[in-house]
């Protein structure tokens, strides 16, 4: 049992298991897409500081808070009772966060300068004596690019456009309207049989096969969903489903230019022993992504986006690998889902592209109406 569950935990994010936090999730409402997003406190019991939130990051911040701390759920909730007060860390936690939020207010305007991490950096207790060995210490990155680090690096157009031409040309990709994908999926020492199925722009089904029973991750253009067996379908918050249409639509690389309305180089950077330049892409109303192009073979090695969350942002960092030639075009045939709280690789044994795909594989099970 407690294998099974750190291996759930793990998962959150197949691009995005939520169904793997625990209890917490069924609670959940269940909202359709173009209902109004509930707050945290309509739909989790005993909310008290994180009152007005939308529902869908509730969750995300929780992954923050346990993530900074390096503990898990059961530090400061009893299992299977997450709305009792019974422990002291639970109450500690509540006055952080009150501090947390009051810091902001009163120096940053309100902004999120200060958060859990910003002072535990994975410890249970702030670190409040430097570190005689700096290499314990991780300083954060500025976010905003210094103009020296940008001299003498290509253009963003530039660096996209060799891209396409590493993984097989624009016109070659553009040909790519679905692809279907068998292989495992590993967590630590595990594996299981995973399936992905997915059609341009922003359709993808992902199937791990659990000994328990199936887990999907669902998205159908602006719906989504995930499911696990025994259990009702979740309809994706908005957070979650941004997550998800980002995912399913870098799958298809010709869609880059349409899915950022800008696109500017950060830097150049060492990235397990290649040069690769960071590209930032921005998005309306939505948080930056970054994209790492290899500077010598123009190909993607990494994309790295942000959840916001009232606490803090939640990252999430994919690694590409294994690139091999299907049909003209380069495919990443293994890519690694790294998150706080842990993380999985996908590895590709099978695959097939611009084959049809029954379009009921794409349809939105029925989501069962929350329980009175």
């Amino acid at each position: 049992m407690r294998v099974k569950k750190v291996l759930l935990r793990t998962l959150v994010s197949v691009p995005l298991l939520v169904f793997c936090t625990g209890g917490l999730h069924a609670q959940t409402a269940q909202n359709s897409a173009h209902a109004i997003p509930k707050t945290s406190e309509q739909v989790y019991k005993n909310i008290q500081v994180l009152k007005g939130v939308p529902a869908d990051q509730f969750i995300p911040a929780m992954q923050f808070i346990a993530a900074s701390l390096g503990v898990q759920c059961d530090f400061c909730h009893i299992e299977n009772a997450f709305d009792k007060d019974d422990k002291e860390t639970k109450q500690t936690a509540r006055k952080m966060m009150r501090m947390m939020f009051t810091i902001n207010k009163d120096n940053f305007e309100g902004h999120q300068e200060v958060t859990c991490f910003a002072c535990h950096r994975g410890a249970r207790k702030p670190m409040i004596i430097p570190s005689v060995n700096q290499d314990d210490v991780k300083v954060a990155e500025e976010e905003k690019t210094r103009p020296e680090e940008t001299v003498g690096l290509p253009a963003a157009e530039q660096i996209v456009a060799k891209y396409l031409q590493a993984i097989g040309g624009a016109e070659a990709v553009a040909k790519i309207s679905t692809r279907i994908q068998k292989g495992t999926l590993t967590v630590g020492a595990k594996s299981f049989p995973v399936e992905v199925l997915a059609q341009a722009p922003a359709r993808r089904i992902t199937t791990v096969g659990f000994p328990g029973g199936d887990s999907v991750t669902g998205i159908n253009g602006a719906e989504g969903w995930l499911s696990t067996a025994g259990r009702a379908p979740h309809e994706m918050g908005p957070s979650e489903l941004d997550a998800a249409k980002l995912d399913a639509e870098l799958f298809f690389p010709t869609y880059l230019k349409q899915i950022f309305r800008e696109l500017r180089v950060q830097k150049r950077e060492l990235l397990d022993g290649k040069q690769a330049y960071v590209v930032l892409g921005m998005r309306e109303g939505q948080l930056p992504v970054e994209l790492y192009f290899d500077e010598e073979s123009g190909l993607l090695l990494r994309m790295q986006r942000y959840t916001e969350t009232p606490v803090g942002r939640n990252p999430t960092q994919i690694e590409f690998a294994d690139y091999r030639s299907e049909g003209g075009v380069k495919t990443p045939f293994r890519w690694t889902v790294a998150r706080p709280n842990g993380r999985f690789t996908i590895q590709i044994e099978q695959m097939q592209q611009s084959i049809p795909i029954e379009e009921n594989r794409f349809a939105k099970p029925p989501v069962a109406p929350p329980s009175s």
